[in-house]
């Protein structure tokens, strides 16, 4: 019986903490412009959501680091891209979880000026994304986006694109017409 309390009391002691710092959410002022993001981090599958009201950029958009999937809703556009996450660039869970907490943002690996430019054929089967990535861009055409290559100048319309803010230390830009629209 005395195994038994001790075991729980190591299991509360140990195990309540470790699962509080799996599951984090912050909402924060962006800066620079009008409007919050909310950032959940799921650790345990491996996901980010994130809910930009910026008026200057309204998006929602989901981080699948076990997929390597990032996935964004752009209301400017009324439309979803899905684009394949390069891990060596993108800032880990725990960079983004530290971030969250310290709301700094000295130390985390560059990332402005990725760009992503849309690719013309409509994504057909959600469902294989995932439920986040089918709930996220449930109603609204997705397209894939392919990240261009460091250096390579784009003949692409500075109209055509949208900026998308991530904390104060991830910017990405995603370009191109959709088609039919």
């Amino acid at each position: 019986m005395l195994e038994k309390i001790a075991s729980s009391v190591l299991m509360t002691t140990f195990l309540i903490p470790s699962l509080a710092l799996m599951n984090t959410s912050d909402s924060h002022p962006l800066d620079g412009s009008v409007g919050t993001q909310t950032i959940h981090i799921d650790s345990l599958r491996g996901m980010v959501s994130i809910q930009d009201n910026n008026v200057l950029s309204d998006w929602n958009g989901i981080m699948d680091y076990k997929n390597a999937l990032l996935a964004a809703k752009l209301f400017s556009k009324m439309a979803c891209v899905l684009a394949k996450m390069d891990l060596a660039v993108f800032p880990s869970l725990n960079d983004i979880a530290q971030a969250l907490g310290k709301q700094a943002s000295g130390h985390y690996p560059p990332t402005r000026g990725l760009t992503y430019t849309i690719l013309p054929s409509r994504v057909k089967n959600l469902a294989q994304y995932g439920v986040p990535v089918k709930d996220l861009c449930r109603g609204v055409p997705t397209y894939f986006a392919q990240q261009q290559k460091e250096g390579t100048a784009l003949e692409m319309d500075p109209d055509s694109c949208s900026e998308l803010q991530f904390l104060s230390f991830m910017g990405l830009s995603i370009c191109g017409e959709i088609p039919g629209l």
